[in-house]
C-alpha cells in the first residue's frame, strides 16, 4: 500500500532582521554575564582579588567591564540594528507572534532616543526576552552559546 504524504501549508516567511543573529546572540551572552552581577558587599575593599577568592568580579560596580563592553557594542550598532534588538526584547517580553513583528519593529524605531544600550541593560531579564523574541522568529542562540557560557 503506498504511503500518503500529508500536504503541509508552507510556513509564513520569517521577517527580515537588519541585525545578524550572531550580533543578537553576542548581546544575549553579554547580558547574561551582566545579569549575574550583584550589589557590592565590600565597596571599600582594597584587597587583592585572590585574597577574596575573586568574588569581586560578580559585583556590579560603576566601572564594570561587562557593562562597558555591552554598552559599546550596542552603541556601535546602526539605528536599524538597535531597533531590531529592542523589538526582539519586546516581542519576547510580550509573547507576541511573528505576525506582530512589523508593528513591534515600527514602534521600536519610533521610540528610539539614543539611549538604547542603557534602556536594554536596565531591563530585567533582557537576555531571556531577546532570546525568546528570536525563538518566536524561528532563530536560536544555541550554537552561538556553545563554549561561551
Amino acid at each position: 500500500m503506498p504511503r500518503r504524504i500529508r500536504e503541509v501549508e508552507p510556513a509564513a516567511p520569517l521577517p527580515a532582521l537588519t541585525i545578524s543573529p550572531e550580533k543578537v546572540c553576542f548581546v544575549v551572552v553579554k547580558a547574561r554575564e551582566f545579569d549575574a552581577k550583584e550589589a557590592p558587599t565590600d565597596p571599600g575593599s582594597g584587597s587583592n582579588p585572590s585574597d577574596d577568592r575573586g568574588i569581586g568580579v560578580l559585583e556590579d560596580t560603576a566601572d564594570d567591564p561587562v557593562a562597558d563592553e555591552l554598552t559599546g557594542f550596542i552603541d556601535a550598532l546602526s539605528e536599524d540594528e538597535q531597533a531590531d534588538l529592542v523589538a526582539l526584547a519586546w516581542l519576547g517580553r510580550d509573547s507576541g507572534g511573528p505576525e506582530d513583528w512589523r508593528e513591534i519593529r515600527r514602534e521600536a524605531a519610533r521610540a528610539r532616543n539614543g539611549r538604547t544600550a542603557a534602556y536594554l541593560i536596565g531591563m530585567p531579564l533582557v537576555a531571556d526576552f531577546i532570546e525568546e523574541g528570536l525563538a518566536t522568529l524561528g532563530l536560536s542562540c544555541e550554537e552561538f552559546e556553545i563554549g561561551r557560557l
